[in-house]
Formats: structure tokens, C-alpha cells, sequence
């Protein structure tokens, strides 16, 4: 009985959640309320629990991976309607696709046993991507990381870097059958250093920066050649030391976050908008609508943490870093409960993932580490990366039912 009592309690937290959220959206809209409000409204109450309400009936994993989630959704799409209706409207309808891929991607690794078996097609899977990148790829801000396919905007890297988890998690999962073959681990630090270089020449550095923290981690937690691992930290001060010589952009971004101040008015503008922007928020924020979020470029995307801080708080900022600490930390918990050493590895992967990819676009914006382009998980705006975020989510939520019997799911 007290089982099936707390196993509710976050259901109860997450409707007060909604409620404050929605209320959010009515008081901002309350002089002029049209139909995109009651659209986003009842659109984001009804996606959530029905998603909710379905995972608590099919799955007997860690449900609290996708209340979290849940929690981080709905500010990001609050933010983002206040920003701009029609790109609310927009995000809310990526959000109804990316969490039909959580399910699809929830029932692939829950139904079918063989992905540790698949280590050639993902290295082909991946190599295929980057090609396609620079055949088809267009460059935005300085890097060739997107392609348009039917009028659609694709990251491919988004993708990528999924593959590259299972990548790992197959060499790492079956490390005694590659330790016959000689210098394999070498081989594998080479494969991984190629997907950074094909990065660098796309000039996307963001995403170079998250393929570099998975592999060094999983390399750090599974290798027992220490000698690659320092050789790995050497390597990557050499690539930051290139990026930054052969770069302009990238130049730009380290002359910005050392001192933006005396470029104000052209290269610095953008991070010196953020900080006064979250400066002006104070703790509580301005009030929803009563900040100026438009004066930062890109603050639906980027700098969407910023926009959030300066109109709801850096109590609220606090709560979304809260947030992402949780669900790496259930991420964790999922591996560390794991039996099979193939699903221990892609939970951790995964965990690491929305790990690095968290603290380097809210550091970037904070200005405590270079700016680098990334967007945040489950709350800026963007198709690629919410549906590619919600595969990445049902991956792992998938993974959370393949455990050992020891333990409750849901602790």
C-alpha cells in the first residue's frame, strides 16, 4: 500500500507543477488570450499525463527519468510561447514527435536482444552520417553540422552521438573478446578521434566537445591501460590549442568569454546580453513578459537559460541545473543496478551525455566556460534536438528494465 501511495506522489508534484506552469502562460496571455494559448495549454497537459499514464502501465523501469523530463519540457515550452507563439506552437508539435520516439525507441531496446552484436553497422552508421553532413550540409554560425531534407531542417550529429554510445557500449560490453585483437583499444581511441576530426573540419565544436567527454569517460571508468587515458587529456589539450589557432569563430568565442566587455557592441554582445539579463532576474525574476528576452540573439535556443532566468528566477535556473543533476544521477543509478554489461554502458553513456551537453551550454551562458553552440536538453527550441533527446531518453528508459533482480525499480 505505501509503495503504491509514494509511487503516486510524484504524479501529484507534477500536476501542481503543471498547473503553476499553465497559469504562467494565462497570466502572461490574460489581455488578449487567443487560441494558441488554450492550444499550448491543453496540448502540454494532455501530452504529458497520457505519456506519463501510458509508462506507468507498460514499463516496470525508472519512471522517474521521464517526470523529471516532464518538469524540464514544460518551462522550456512556457519560455519559448512567451518568446514566440508560433514557435511554441512549433516546438509543441516536435515534442508530440520525439516523445513517439521515446516509446519506439522504449519497445526497440526492450524487444530486441542483439545490439551488443551490431558494433560493424554502427561505425558504418556513423561514417555514412558524417559523409552525408558534408555532401548535403549547409554551414550555420560557422560550422557544417546541418542538412535539409523536404524542407526539413537535420543535425546528423544529434544522431550521431547515439551511435556512438552504442558504439562504446558494444567494444566496451565485449572488451574480453576485443582484448584478442591487438592494440584494440587503439584502434578504438583512433575510430573516436576520427569522428572528432571530421568534427573539427565541420567546425562543430560543441559536439566534438560531447563526443570527447563520452569516450573519456566510459575510456576512464572501463580501460585498464591508464597510459591511454592520460594520452587522451594530452590529445585533447592539443585539439583546444588547434581549434583555437586555426578558428576564427572559435578565437572569437575565447576573446568573448575572457572579456566580452570591450566588444560590447559586436562580438560580445551576446554573452554580455545574457549576463544582464540573468543579472536583472534577480532571484525571483522579472515576471513573465516583463523581461526583454528578444535582446539576446537566439534566446529560444542558446540562451534559452538565460531568457528563463531573467523572467522566472535564478531560483528557477537553480531548479533546472537541479533537475538535470537528477537525472544523470538516475541515469547512474540505472547503470549501477544493470547486469548486463552492454545496457550498464549505454545507461552511463547516455548519463554522461545529457551530463555534458547540460553544464557546457549553461556554463557557456553563465560565461564560466567558452560559448559553444549547443542547445539544452528537453528546453530550448529545436526539432533535431528534442526528438533526438527523447530516443536518447527512451534508450535509457529501456535499459532501466534490464537490471538485476535485486531492487526495486522505482526507489
Amino acid at each position: 500500500m505505501n509503495d503504491k501511495l509514494n509511487s503516486k506522489t510524484p504524479r501529484k508534484l507534477l500536476f501542481i507543477f503543471e498547473i503553476l506552469s499553465l497559469s504562467l502562460i494565462f497570466l502572461y496571455s490574460w489581455e488578449g488570450i487567443q487560441t494558441e494559448t488554450y492550444t499550448i495549454a491543453i496540448g502540454l497537459v494532455v501530452l504529458i499525463y497520457f505519456s506519463n499514464f501510458i509508462l506507468s502501465k507498460i514499463s516496470s523501469g525508472d519512471n522517474y527519468i521521464f517526470l523529471i523530463v516532464s518538469m524540464l519540457i514544460s518551462i522550456g515550452i512556457i519560455m519559448i510561447y512567451r518568446i514566440s507563439p508560433e514557435l511554441g506552437l512549433r516546438q509543441l508539435m516536435w515534442l508530440t514527435v520525439g516523445i513517439t520516439m521515446f516509446f519506439a525507441a522504449y519497445f526497440a531496446i526492450r524487444y530486441i536482444g542483439f545490439w551488443e552484436k551490431l558494433a560493424p553497422l554502427y561505425l558504418a552508421a556513423c561514417y555514412i552520417l558524417f559523409a552525408v553532413t558534408f555532401v548535403m550540409g549547409t554551414r550555420t554560425h560557422g560550422a557544417i553540422n546541418w542538412i535539409s531534407i523536404a524542407g526539413i531542417s537535420i543535425q546528423p550529429a544529434e544522431i550521431t552521438k547515439i551511435i556512438v554510445v552504442f558504439l562504446l557500449a558494444s567494444f566496451y560490453g565485449g572488451i574480453e573478446r576485443y582484448r584478442k585483437i591487438k592494440n584494440a583499444e587503439l584502434f578504438l581511441m583512433g575510430i573516436m578521434y576520427s569522428f572528432i576530426a571530421l568534427l573539427f573540419l565541420q567546425r562543430d565544436l560543441g559536439a566534438a566537445v560531447i563526443f570527447f567527454g563520452i569516450f573519456t569517460g566510459l575510456q576512464y571508468i572501463y580501460s585498464e591501460d591508464r597510459r591511454l587515458i592520460w594520452a587522451n587529456v594530452g590529445l585533447s589539450m592539443m585539439g583546444a590549442v588547434s581549434g583555437y589557432m586555426l578558428f576564427d569563430h572559435v578565437k572569437v568565442r575565447v576573446v568573448t568569454w575572457l572579456d566580452p566587455w570591450p566588444h560590447i557592441n559586436d562580438k560580445g554582445y551576446q554573452i554580455t546580453q545574457s549576463l544582464f539579463a540573468i543579472a536583472e532576474g534577480g532571484f525571483f525574476g522579472t515576471g513573465l513578459g516583463r523581461g526583454n528576452p528578444s535582446f539576446i540573439p537566439l534566446s529560444y535556443n542558446d540562451f534559452i537559460f538565460s531568457a528563463i532566468s531573467e523572467e522566472m528566477g535564478i531560483f528557477t535556473g537553480i531548479g533546472i541545473i537541479m533537475l538535470f543533476m537528477l537525472l544523470v544521477y538516475r541515469g547512474f543509478k540505472i547503470a549501477l543496478r544493470q547486469d548486463s554489461q552492454f545496457y550498464r554502458i549505454i545507461a552511463l553513456g547516455i548519463s554522461l551525455m545529457f551530463g555534458i551537453q547540460s553544464f557546457v551550454i549553461i556554463g557557456g551562458v553563465l560565461k564560466v566556460i567558452p560559448l559553444t553552440g549547443l542547445t539544452l536538453p528537453f528546453v530550448s527550441y529545436g526539432g533535431t534536438s528534442a526528438v533526438t533527446s527523447f530516443i536518447a531518453l527512451g534508450i535509457l528508459q529501456g535499459a532501466s528494465e534490464k537490471r538485476g533482480k535485486a531492487g526495486k525499480s522505482n526507489e
